[in-house]
């Protein structure tokens, strides 16, 4: 079972495949990393050589990944919400950061909310 960065790669997928399932790294990434440890990332990740294993575990020791880029991500978050910006402000209230409309969508960012059905008023008379 080939375990890089505390993660296990899950073994039936290609390497080049098989490193995304480590936070912080994608698709061009993973590429860049297994030309620099000169491994063919057609082959599956259980035919792998511990030589290979080796070389691409150097390789993203190297990089800020899995729980060191989360908690990097959670201070740079924070950071934004003590300074008073836009951004920390919307992080805060749980609302989308980048720009986006919320009248009508956001659901994710927001949460599904139950409505509230109109009280009728008390007819005076």
């Amino acid at each position: 079972m080939a375990r890089i960065a505390g993660v296990n790669l899950p073994k039936e997928k290609r390497v080049l495949v098989g490193l995304t399932a480590i936070y912080g790294i994608g698709r061009s990434i993973s590429m860049k990393l297994l030309e620099e440890a000169n491994v063919d990332p057609m082959t599956k990740v259980q035919d792998l050589t511990e030589d290979q294993l080796a070389r691409l575990r150097e390789k993203i020791e190297k990089m800020p990944v899995e729980g060191d880029l989360r908690r990097k991500t959670q201070m740079d978050i924070k950071h934004l919400q003590e300074v008073g910006t836009y951004r920390g402000y919307r992080h805060r209230r749980g609302l989308p950061v980048r720009g986006q409309t919320t009248k009508n969508n956001a659901r994710t960012r927001k949460g599904k909310r139950k409505t509230v059905a109109n009280k009728k008023k008390a007819v005076k008379g």
